[in-house]
């Protein structure tokens, strides 16, 4: 699950601007929900899945070599308590590895870990953001450019035609605030952009390039916010697909895991694999956090005229670059503490 973005161009048709948002949004996780169960239930040879699961058993069977040499050599010399304690190692091995009808016990185990990291997401999504304040603000953010690229085509023209123009224009605009009005409620930064939009409708005299964009922005702002929101959600795709790589080469690192040694690969899988899912809700909460500022600052001021081009690039390039920053400290903490784990239980066993 994911925080929806309605795209700037996508509200150009007004009427079914925000349900079709919605929906593509929601079509695009259910294609990454079908893409996880392709993949890690459908666990047959001919399946990428079970390939991948037939790898790791070869590498384990490689690497239990190396195993059984660390093994004798421990029996020799440490009276037996390490290598009992060792030989789990195999067991386990073998119980993840091992297919059934419904796929391995790893991949169920892993589809588990992501069905619970996404109810702790949406959790985290449906707490925080109990009056979509983010959606707010994102319209908040667009909605001048919106209402601009309706009217600006109108600027050029003169007398009737001007003022049918505007009208056609003033219609379509009108249907996006009320569309706002049955999403949010009366919102003070709803009446704030009417009345920016009206004072553009309504005036009798021609308009100059600097008062139009001083109420609506420009055309540039508008290419720059729509390439900003992709990057946005191309992350969000992002970090799907990683959790979703890292979760097909669990086989491999659980294969590996027999060598002798220290950081065992599927310490470093599991990590990896957590350390995304922290990546997605620290973005999450990052941008809801953020968004709730403004809608509580100067969304609920009249008379305020803010800038939310920085919360554009906030969202497009800093939030992701501190959501993996976050990962990566609570991933590193993840895979210390699960490696002094092992460690400790290995002493005591």
């Amino acid at each position: 699950m994911q925080i929806q973005i309605l795209p700037i161009l996508a509200q150009l048709g007004i009427n079914d601007t925000i349900d079709n948002g919605t929906r593509t949004a929601r079509s695009i996780a259910e294609s990454w929900d079908n893409q996880w169960l392709n993949l890690l239930q459908n666990n047959t040879t001919n399946n990428l899945y079970g390939a991948l699961t037939n790898l790791g058993i070869f590498f384990a069977v490689g690497t239990l070599l190396f195993f059984m040499i660390q093994w004798l050599r421990d029996l020799i010399y440490s009276e037996y308590s390490r290598p009992i304690s060792a030989f789990i190692w195999p067991i386990l091995v073998v119980l993840l590895l091992s297919n059934s009808d419904n796929g391995s016990i790893l991949s169920n185990l892993t589809l588990g870990v992501r069905n619970f990291l996404n109810n702790v997401n949406q959790q985290v999504i449906t707490t925080v953001d109990v009056d979509q304040t983010y959606q707010q603000a994102v319209s908040l953010s667009v909605a001048e450019e919106v209402a601009g690229s309706l009217l600006r085509p109108c600027q050029s023209l003169t007398g009737e035609q001007q003022t049918q123009c505007f009208a056609q224009a003033g219609e379509k605009i009108d249907t996006l605030w009320l569309q706002y009005r049955n999403l949010y409620g009366n919102k003070v930064w709803i009446d704030r952009l009417e009345n920016q939009v009206n004072q553009i409708r309504f005036n009798t005299g021609a308009i100059s390039d600097t008062t139009f964009n001083a109420l609506l922005g420009n055309t540039v702002q508008t290419t720059i916010k729509n390439f900003l929101f992709s990057l946005q959600y191309a992350f969000q795709n992002l970090i799907e697909a990683t959790m979703l790589l890292i979760a097909a080469l669990g086989p491999l690192a659980v294969g590996g895991s027999l060598l002798p040694v220290a950081g065992k690969p599927i310490f470093a899988w599991l990590t990896g694999f957590l350390s995304a899912g922290i990546a997605k809700i620290s973005f999450n909460i990052i941008a809801v956090l953020t968004a709730a500022v403004i809608i509580n600052g100067p969304g609920q001021d009249y008379n305020a005229d803010p800038d939310l081009m920085w919360f554009i690039i906030f969202l497009g390039i800093l939030a992701p670059i501190l959501s993996l920053i976050v990962a990566g400290a609570g991933g590193f903490a993840v895979f210390n503490a699960i490696s002094n784990t092992a460690s400790f239980v290995r002493d005591k066993i």
